[in-house]
């Protein structure tokens, strides 16, 4: 049963403008380690920062609740080391938010034309 669903847009010159204005404090303060890794591995790490951000922010719209009441750092997209499908983990607060409503989130994440786009969709008994 679907328990929650989320979407969000992102801009990437948004990310680029962040990233120009604040670097290192910007890339700490919002990504995991791993997200960060990831996008420093691609030709344009500012549209895998983009599509990484909007995960997060349809999390939070799944929840019902936007970024509050857990640090964005806390739900970090990863790739399946097999398929490269995109995942969610989560760590800290947004796992004790998402455990008792959820055991199971799906994500999928696009990014064209200067757009990145996450949808997020949390489920149960699935």
């Amino acid at each position: 049963m679907i328990c929650g669903l989320g979407v969000d847009l992102v801009a990437v010159e948004r990310i680029e403008r962040l990233l120009e204005r604040y670097g290192e404090r910007f890339l700490a303060r919002v990504f995991a380690a791993e997200e960060i890794r990831y996008a420093r591995g691609k030709a344009r790490m500012a549209e895998s920062l983009a599509a990484a951000f909007a995960v997060k922010e349809a999390l939070g719209k799944a929840l019902g609740r936007g970024l509050s009441g857990f640090s964005p750092r806390e739900v970090i997209l990863v790739r399946d080391s097999a398929s490269g499908r995109p995942e969610v983990r989560l760590t800290g607060r947004a796992r004790a938010l998402v455990e008792p409503l959820a055991d199971r989130i799906l994500v999928s994440v696009t990014h064209e034309a200067g757009l990145a786009l996450a949808v997020v969709i949390l489920e149960r008994g699935g």
